[in-house]
């Protein structure tokens, strides 16, 4: 909204000493990461103290591991804290008519609805299992159809590749380096050369128009899949103090950065990435939530004076992964969101590992003899006697050591 007050009191001659600065990007993401880390900070406390006096309290099953039963009435549904911090400054330092941002708003509110109804049913109406899993999968297949729709279908998403031979073309006016806007499925494939991909190849028995105009069979339900397990492995891997939020920092960071380039053209050039027209705005709502999540993670490290529960891990998931999609880095996912895989996969893989040793050896054998002490992997450790707070460093550690790789990446051609 500030951004719309400088214009139109420029507009109308009315010139205000500092005003300016809110044409710059890099202005507006510095105060909002600024305004959202303050407000989480300060009204982070208020938000547990009035959780706390609804008494939603977490109930806590047991599992057996150290300390487990003392977080018994800890506050949760703190992703609320999540959720206002990012959007107070969002709304305030954006161009809310981008219709990234409208997106990104969407995706936040959309899948924090759905975490606060399971929160919801759990701690006020008392149903331990909470929300229903279909209604988990609708609810982010939902989401997955809104994105996917709309990357597709809105005129105002667009990509501008640069010529084979951009570099001799001209740098003077870097414009002319990229070909006209285009409106196509297209993604970057990290690590290599010539990395862009076209959803459109898929569809290899179709010729290059019929292709082009029908890849949103393609496109679309690879969206909703990445919805949906992004945010699905954002919800496992919230389960110890701090790790959910602390990954979660490192992740949005990394996105923040690849907006800000894609959406600069001189940066675009340089890197000889595709330059995405109106996405420099996403940057400010990623350093938004940077300093919400990490206002959060302030009353989240061990012990926890709150957990986030679904209405901020289910959050931050989808709100990740729609980041990836449209900045067409949704390929680099399975690197980035390393941690989340990982405790995605060590679930899977103890159901699997179970299941057949069940099958072949018999039930003693198979509870005597599981794949991991305890899924997902974070528990695991547990069982082996490391404490939270290990588990969380080392875990956000290789989390960053994911995050270089990644930027890497912006320079392997």
């Amino acid at each position: 909204m500030l951004y719309y007050l400088y214009e139109y009191l420029t507009n109308h001659g009315i010139h205000v000493p500092g005003l300016g600065m809110l044409k710059y990007i890099s202005f507006r993401a510095g105060m909002a990461v600024l305004f959202s880390l303050i407000i989480a900070l300060i009204y982070g406390k208020r938000v547990i103290n009035y959780l706390r006096t609804k008494q939603m309290g977490e109930l806590v099953r047991d599992l057996g591991l150290d300390g487990q039963k003392q977080k018994e009435g800890t506050p949760t549904m703190g992703g609320l804290i999540i959720i206002l911090a990012t959007i107070i400054p969002v709304l305030l330092f954006t161009r809310i008519t981008n219709v990234y941002i409208v997106l990104l708003l969407v995706s936040m509110l959309w899948m924090g609805a759905i975490g606060f109804l399971d929160d919801y049913l759990k701690k006020i109406k008392k149903n331990k299992d909470g929300l229903s899993g279909k209604f988990k999968i609708v609810g982010q297949v939902g989401l997955g159809l809104i994105v996917g729709i709309t990357m597709y279908f809105h005129p105002d998403i667009t990509v501008k590749r640069k010529y084979a031979d951009a570099k001799v073309v001209n740098r003077n006016n870097v414009e002319q380096n990229f070909m006209p806007t285009e409106k196509i499925t297209v993604s970057t494939v990290p690590f290599a050369k010539n990395n862009e991909f076209d959803y459109s190849g898929i569809l290899f028995w179709m010729n290059d128009k019929d292709a082009h105009e029908w890849a949103w069979i393609v496109f679309i339900p690879i969206v909703i899949f990445i919805v949906t397990a992004v945010s699905n492995g954002a919800n496992i891997t919230d389960g110890i103090d701090g790790l959910a939020a602390g990954t979660s920092v490192v992740i949005l960071l990394t996105l923040a950065l690849f907006a800000y380039l894609s959406g600069n053209i001189i940066f675009a050039d340089y890197l000889n990435i595709m330059f995405l027209p109106n996405m420099g705005e996403t940057t400010i709502f990623a350093v938004a939530m940077v300093g919400a999540v990490i206002g959060f993670f302030w009353y989240n490290t061990y012990p926890a004076q709150v957990f986030m529960g679904d209405t901020g891990s289910l959050m931050l998931g989808g709100v990740i992964a729609v980041l990836a999609i449209i900045l067409r880095k949704e390929l680099l996912i399975p690197v980035l969101c390393g941690i989340f895989l990982i405790e995605n996969l060590s679930v899977m893989l103890q159901v699997l590992v179970f299941k057949y040793r069940k099958k072949k050896y018999g039930l003693e054998y198979a509870q005597n003899n599981r794949l991991f002490k305890m899924s997902p992997l974070h528990h695991h450790y547990q069982k082996e006697g490391f404490h939270e707070s290990k588990i969380v460093n080392r875990m956000i550690i290789i989390g960053v050591i994911l995050a270089i790789v990644c930027l890497i990446t912006l320079k392997m051609r």
